[in-house]
């Protein structure tokens, strides 16, 4: 009998979404590149797990029953393209593909028409939860062929991860068309950005108020009993409380951050339909910087910084508070993007849906995810999440700690990029009227670029002769 299920590509999350797909009782055909890696993995596979090894990719596509349901977790990028260009002269029409990687959203939307022109389904589907995640329950977020949901469907939902009051709603629906499935992973990635750095910075200014890694061990597994409750406040409570040696084993990893792009992406794409997301983008510039140690440690016997100590008024409860509207900050920024991506390509997505779907399984699973949901739900036309009641209060608490925390860190020298982008969007965000009058009045002097008046109406365009030398022409060559 053929297996119901095949998967190519296995390291540590393909192996775990394997053994998850059997505990739930799915037969799983598998195929690697390195054969030896299929048969030990095998070889690991308990009687009851149905895990089927192949040694040529014929073997394996003849192995899986029709309509094939192939799904691939190999390195995204030209790996992905190279698996698929052989895979088509095998697949029939009807089968589905299914990539499980961080692919580029765009390289989905590429793959969906490609393959489409063979028959071949193609899902591209985000999976957020690392190892323990595919192991036990991930957060899935599939989009592309639509036609081929309904032949995956109960297949990943009953692998999902579920939340819920009664624990029994899967984090996984259908995103929507094109690379939408793959762009919503990619937005999921670029928050966890912010999340993590949020937690650094708190982190470092806990640091600097004296307190000891084992004291703010306590204080972070204090928080995520309350508001803050979330997986990476949960792993840094445990971080922070490991020891080596009888020492903190924090205060000898080196201070420098890898990446690997998705929140580089992110920022790409909302520079591209010009939406604020500053907060990630202070993250992703975070890492960049920390990567120059040599650099910064020269810097250090360079530049000077204030002799001041962080102010004692300063309180953890402060800093809480920083924590709580810097990640509000960051949600509203990163659903503000969603919808305009939504409108813009056509994707109808469903943002509530999106952060039920994040509420457990993945990396920024947290409590607040289910207020999230429900302010969509309660108006899935909502302008903007701060607009919500429950995020209008809790905002508003929470930004006189975040403005402390920047004050004091500021004046100690203390760097909190996060933290002073979530105040400078905050306070931005509420000024009825600012200074970008100035910015285009500038621009209007220096290249005609012209202006709207605050009494006429919107979309009536004004110049001025500003220097009397440069006559009425209207720039429309250029922008600056």
């Amino acid at each position: 009998m053929a297996a119901d299920v095949g998967l190519i590509g296995l390291a540590v999350m393909g192996q775990n979404l394997v053994l998850n797909l059997a505990d739930h009782g799915y037969s799983v055909a598998v195929y690697n590149r390195t054969t030896s890696t299929t048969e030990s993995f095998v070889a690991t596979t308990t009687a009851d797990q149905d895990v089927r090894a192949t040694t040529t990719l014929a073997e394996f596509v003849d192995s899986v029953e029709r309509p094939r349901r192939v799904i691939l977790l190999v390195k995204a990028g030209p790996a992905v393209d190279a698996v698929i260009e052989d895979l088509v002269g095998l697949l029939d029409a009807g089968d589905i593909v299914i990539d499980g990687g961080n692919s580029l959203y765009t390289d989905t939307e590429r793959r969906v028409e490609g393959l489409a022109d063979h028959g071949i389904r193609f899902i591209g589907s985000g999976v957020s939860g690392g190892e323990e995640g595919a192991r036990h329950g991930p957060s899935i977020m599939p989009g592309g062929s639509e036609e081929a949901w309904p032949h995956v469907r109960d297949m990943l939902q009953a692998i999902a991860a579920k939340a819920g009051p009664a624990d029994d709603e899967p984090c996984c629906d259908w995103i929507g068309p094109g690379g939408s499935g793959h762009y919503v992973k990619m937005i999921h990635n670029g928050i966890e950005y912010g999340d993590m750095q949020v937690l650094a910075e708190a982190y470092l200014v806990l640091t600097a108020m004296g307190l000891s890694p084992a004291a703010q061990a306590e204080i972070f597994a204090e928080w995520n009993q309350g508001r803050l409750q979330s997986y990476l406040v949960e792993i840094t409570s445990g971080i922070l409380a490991a020891t080596e040696d009888g020492s903190a084993l924090i205060d000898v990893i080196l201070d420098a951050a890898g990446q690997k792009g998705t929140g580089k992406w992110t920022v790409i794409s909302a520079m591209e339909l010009g939406q604020p997301m500053m907060l990630v983008t202070e993250a992703v510039g975070a890492r960049m910087l920390s990567s120059f140690v040599d650099t910064r440690a020269r810097a250090s016997a360079l530049l000077q910084g204030p002799s001041t100590a962080l102010d004692p008024a300063l309180t953890p409860s402060d800093v809480a508070d920083a924590v709580y509207a810097a990640k509000i900050t960051s949600y509203a920024q990163g659903f503000m993007l969603l919808a305009d991506a939504s409108n813009s390509r056509e994707w109808d997505l469903d943002l509530a849906s999106i952060a039920a779907m994040w509420r457990a399984g993945c990396i920024i699973r947290a409590a607040f995810l289910d207020d999230i949901a429900h302010a969509y739900r309660d108006a899935p036309l909502l302008e903007n999440l701060l607009f919500d009641h429950f995020f209008t209060d809790a905002i508003n608490g929470a930004a006189v700690g975040l403005r402390k925390t920047v004050v004091a860190a500021a004046a100690a020298g203390v760097p909190v990029p996060a933290y002073a982008s979530a105040l400078t969007f905050y306070d931005g965000f509420r000024t009825a009227r600012g200074s970008a009058n100035l910015i285009q009045a500038q621009r209007d002097y220096f290249g005609a670029h012209t202006y709207e008046r605050i009494d006429k109406p919107r979309g009536e365009w004004f110049h001025t002769d500003w220097a009397g030398t440069g006559g009425t022409a209207r720039s429309g060559s250029y922008s600056a």
